[in-house]
């Protein structure tokens, strides 16, 4: 979607009492490693009385996922929205999770609050992606930021190496170039991101997953490379998981028309070498479908909720 939104001078405010500490921790430079959360953080991902069913060992196997753009440039309720998105990863568990959007106050309180999470950054200033692994379940490698040369809006692909259960997997999200204007810009991108899962080697599974803002017409100008899939296609088209950005749903941006569109996607190429696990979609979901109690929805994309098992 467009992003012509104003930049607030001051982002670490629009959290309120939960970014009380923002600043100080703001100057700090951003970590790709793990540490011990401070003791006075609040877990909001971990044990709680919503996630109390313990997983049956068939899950406990499956590689679950999240992707959303959480639209951290609309300040409005942002904190109230966050808290929306922290209630889903409570609910859900997620073992990875593609965000899109965020702004450095966002993450500054998802760090804060969802302790139980490694946070990867696809940038510092402006907007940015982020992906989030489960520490207990998501083993963190290593990870890189691939720019995108001739973006206008800010755009690259974040890049994670990780281990789960295992298996190798590289983990990719991205925010394509936004409105239709860009489709030359965005197909160029995607084949930034569609190369490197071809070139990922044979024992390693690739997720690649964002708002992609893409149309059909221009994935089949583009082409999928051999052995990967669409993960809504895969699951059979179904239709109450199709439109992820649908203002005829959604009213955050209050727009005067309705448009209803498949921007958000996940694309998986399995390992294919003999002996390793070949990850499989098992079934997708829309989520923050449910308005909050600021009447508002926690962004105006819905997120996508994925599970993966060993074909």
């Amino acid at each position: 979607k467009a992003t012509n939104s104003f930049f607030e001078a001051d982002l670490e405010k629009v959290f309120g009492e939960d970014m009380s500490d923002s600043e100080s921790s703001s100057k700090r430079k951003r970590q790709k490693m793990e540490e011990k959360p401070p003791a006075e953080c609040i877990d909001l991902t971990g044990e709680s009385p919503v996630s109390t069913r313990k997983p049956s060992e068939e899950d406990d196997h499956k590689l679950s996922l999240i992707s959303w753009n959480v639209d951290g440039l609309d300040t409005d309720n942002i904190g109230e929205r966050a808290r929306g998105l922290c209630s889903y990863l409570v609910l859900y568990t997620p073992d990875v999770v593609f965000l899109q959007e965020l702004i450095p106050s966002y993450v500054l309180y998802l760090k804060k609050r969802a302790v139980s999470y490694l946070l990867i950054e696809g940038g510092e200033e402006g907007y940015f992606t982020g992906i989030m692994l489960k520490k207990s379940r998501v083993k963190f490698v290593e990870s890189e930021i691939v720019t995108f040369p001739t973006t206008q809006m800010m755009r690259n692909l974040l890049v994670a190496q990780v281990t789960f259960k295992g298996q190798k997997l590289c983990l990719m999200t991205s925010h394509l170039e936004s409105c239709k204007a860009q489709a030359g810009e965005r197909m160029k991108q995607l084949r930034v991101a569609m190369q490197k899962m071809r070139e990922a080697p044979d024992d390693v599974t690739v997720l690649f997953g964002g708002d992609t803002n893409l149309r059909d017409t221009e994935v089949a100008k583009v082409g999928l490379p051999p052995q990967v899939s669409d993960v809504w296609e895969r699951l059979g088209k179904q239709e109450h998981c199709r439109y992820t950005w649908d203002t005829k749903a959604n009213n955050n941006k209050a727009l005067p028309y309705v448009s209803r569109c498949r921007f958000d996607r996940v694309y998986i190429r399995p390992a294919t070498k003999e002996g390793v696990p070949r990850l499989a979609p098992d079934h997708m979901a829309l989520l923050g479908l449910e308005k909050l109690d600021c009447g508002r929805f926690t962004s105006d994309h819905w997120g996508i909720y994925c599970s993966f098992i060993a074909a």
